[in-house]
Parts: C-alpha cells; sequence; structure tokens
C-alpha cells in the first residue's frame, strides 16, 4: 500500500477528522470504500458527482481520478482495498448502502490502524469485512457530468446558481438547439432528463447545506424552491424522508 496505515496486505485505512476538508485531485492504484462518519462528503470525476452522507459510502475503483471535498465538518474513514484476488468488485464509482454491521467492521479497521491487534483476530475482521461489504447501490446520490464541452459549462453554471429555475426552453436556447433536439441531446449525455437532472442537483446541494446546519427554509430557498413544504415533499419523494429526519 502506497498510502494509508496497512492493517494487512489486502486492506489501508485513512482517518481524517477535518472542520472542512478539500483534497487535490488524486487517484489510488488501490480500490477505495469511503464511509462518512458525520458530516456529508462530496466525490468528483469526469464522470459526475457523487455525494456521501452518513449511512453511506462511495465505491472508487482503482486508479481513478478524483476530488474528495466537504464544505463543513467531517469525520471520514477511507478503505484502500487491494482488488487483486478478490472477485466481484465495481468497476464504477457507485454509492453504496452501509449497513449497522459493515460500520462496526469500518470503525473497528479503523481503530486496528491505530491500535494494532493479534494478527489472527485483524484476519477475522478483514475476512467478515470483505463478506458483509454488498454493491447494492444506495439511492441515487450521483450527479452525471455531460462529456460535451458545451453542455458541460451550462451545467456547470446551472450549478452554480440553483435558485435560479433556469427552464428547459432557456437551457435548449444557450445552446441554440430547439426544445425536443436539447432533451433528446440532455438525456444521452447523462441519462436523465434535464428536469430530473436539475432536481438531483438540488437535492445533492441539499444535503451538503443540511448537514452545515442550515435551517430548511434556508436550504429550500437557496435551492429554488418557493417554500420549505415544497421542498420537504420533493425530498422526501427523492429521498425516502423529510429533511428534517435525514440526519
Amino acid at each position: 500500500m502506497k498510502s494509508g496505515i496497512s492493517i494487512t496486505e489486502e486492506i489501508a485505512v485513512i482517518t481524517h477528522d477535518e472542520n472542512r476538508y478539500s483534497g487535490p485531485t488524486h487517484s489510488h492504484e488501490e480500490a477505495q470504500l469511503l464511509y462518512a462518519v458525520s458530516g456529508v462528503v462530496s466525490i468528483k470525476t469526469d464522470k459526475g458527482t457523487w455525494v456521501v452522507p452518513p449511512s453511506r459510502a462511495v465505491w472508487l475503483p482503482p486508479k481513478l481520478e478524483h476530488e474528495t471535498t466537504s464544505r463543513a465538518g467531517v469525520q471520514f474513514r477511507s478503505l484502500l482495498i487491494d482488488p487483486n484476488g478478490i472477485q466481484g468488485l465495481p468497476d464504477a464509482c457507485m454509492v453504496v448502502e452501509i449497513t449497522s454491521l459493515l460500520r462496526e467492521l469500518i470503525l473497528k479497521l479503523a481503530e486496528l490502524a491505530k491500535t494494532p491487534g493479534s494478527r489472527e483476530r485483524t484476519d477475522a475482521v478483514v475476512r467478515l469485512f470483505l463478506m458483509e461489504l454488498s454493491f447494492q447501490p444506495a439511492q441515487p446520490l450521483n450527479l452525471p457530468t455531460p462529456t460535451h464541452p458545451d453542455l458541460a459549462r451550462l451545467c456547470a453554471k446551472i450549478r452554480e446558481d440553483l435558485a435560479e429555475g433556469v427552464s428547459v426552453e432557456d437551457a435548449a436556447a444557450m445552446l441554440h438547439r430547439s426544445r425536443a433536439t436539447f432533451m433528446r441531446f440532455f438525456k444521452r449525455e447523462t441519462g436523465m432528463s434535464f428536469g430530473h437532472w436539475r432536481q438531483q442537483a438540488r437535492m445533492l446541494d441539499a444535503l451538503v447545506l443540511l448537514a452545515d446546519g442550515r435551517s430548511i427554509l434556508d436550504v429550500a430557498l437557496e435551492c429554488g424552491y418557493s417554500s420549505p413544504s415544497a421542498f420537504s415533499a420533493i425530498f422526501r419523494r427523492s429521498l425516502g424522508r423529510p429533511p428534517s429526519a435525514y440526519f
């Protein structure tokens, strides 16, 4: 392992407890499972953005260039996993659910990195961790980035001010396309409709703002909703629970 504290030949641990975290774009030779103990972590690659709230983790395959940031206080544990000899590891970035047992195993591995135990016990924890690790995708907590330069710039502009409420007609006009042509183009580039993509961008920003302690009213207005009730209804429909109960 080239980074982190090695526990065994297969796994190393990186621990971050920060008021705010911002790391440079980098990659690892190993696969990476990044788990948010508290706070919200954002992972950005050339394919899109993934948001990791508590009880979730993001899986990054080996050698994937990425940038890790948080806008507020955050605690996260990053496990670097040597993929050699381990079957069924995903080759794409994804957010995954973390069960109660898997959470405890991650925290135990981080503890063993600081205070090593017996080799027999450490190997048992690693084996159980690998057995429990599941790659059933969690709720959709990613936002695809288009590959077309003009559309990528438009999407970045929209994300800078989600309260502005750019309509599909406005977006089509910015790229000098008809509404129907733009909608087909956008779906081909992102796999989402323009409306779904914009709503997903708002939900991911909302998670970050809520984790920062902002009020539901402030978050609703900053994300472009006319009222807290409208925002809460869409948040619950998208993420399965109201914003007041998410963290």
